[in-house]
């Protein structure tokens, strides 16, 4: 278990390593390619040091690697932010935004597919401007009303992944406490409510609902979420949410065993279909 940045040097540095074996070359090699001494590749590839995306660039050239995508992908994880795809629009809010939360907003924009389990709010890709200001408020205290309008446009402007050719593939899991917890007043959860059932009815998303009489279950423990990228299924990552930070599980048994409990709820939930009708009925009672 580790916080982003230290997660994301091992994942590069385990991604660039495993290249540089399917290119046939020792580390040493790789060195001398590149004009380094081996133990800078030695340090990248164990992720005991950071690395600047110029590195990544002529590593990957030394390798060989033209898969535009996993290029991308492999600088983004450097801190790049003039990669060839999506623009890098979080880097214009480094003095606002810790780096956990930057490392996460890196993550979505560049993964295929986010699998999410909610248990207490709306997912921050699905919320209105009226519920994530109302969320963001009462998660920290005392906010100066800049900031807060800050962070609200940050987590707008995440939503764009969903719109984005191809768009973020988002499958949530939503406990009826998320529909059944009124955040910002009657009005507010309302238009909510009905911008979930706009979500539930697009083709790259899909929601359901673990209604009240599931039980309990095993998402009991917390929320958690799932990023999957096309490129290498080595860069899927688990991010846990805490209150001043979050956590990253990298380790295949971790992947594994989240990956079986959100197959497990998505089982014990609604269907689809049963849970547009869901929160359409909560919507109309609203």
């Amino acid at each position: 278990m580790q916080h982003g940045p230290a997660v994301r040097r091992r994942k590069l540095g385990a991604e660039l390593r495993a290249l540089r074996t399917s290119a046939g070359l020792t580390s040493g090699e790789a060195a001398r390619l590149v004009g380094w001494h081996q133990s800078k590749v030695s340090r990248i590839e164990t992720g005991t040091s950071g690395v600047k995306p110029a590195d990544v660039r002529l590593l990957l050239d030394a390798y060989g690697v033209a898969d535009s995508q996993l290029r991308e992908l492999l600088l983004v994880l450097a801190g790049s932010d003039d990669g060839g795809g999506r623009h890098h629009w979080w880097h214009a809010y480094r003095g606002v935004l810790p780096p956990t939360y930057r490392d996460f907003i890196s993550l979505e924009s560049q993964a295929t597919a986010m699998r999410t389990l909610e248990t207490t709010v709306v997912p921050g890709l699905l919320q209105t401007p009226e519920y994530a200001r109302a969320v963001t408020k009462a998660a920290v205290e005392g906010l100066p009303e800049d900031r807060l309008d800050t962070l609200v446009e940050v987590r707008l402007a995440r939503q764009d992944v969903l719109r984005a050719d191809p768009p973020l593939e988002l499958s949530a899991v939503l406990d009826e406490a998320v529909l059944r917890r009124e955040v910002g007043g009657p009005g507010v959860m309302a238009r909510q409510l009905e911008r979930l059932v706009e979500a539930a009815r697009l083709p790259q998303v899909r929601l359901q609902v673990l209604p009240f009489a599931a039980g309990a279950h095993i998402g009991v423990t917390g929320p958690f979420v799932i990023f999957s990228f096309s490129s290498t299924s080595d860069l899927n990552v688990v991010v846990l949410d805490h209150l001043t930070s979050s956590l990253y599980l990298e380790r295949k048994e971790d992947l594994q065993a989240y990956t079986e409990a959100f197959n497990a709820l998505q089982i014990h939930a609604l269907s689809p279909e049963d849970s547009l009708d869901f929160i359409a009925g909560t919507a109309a009672g609203a």
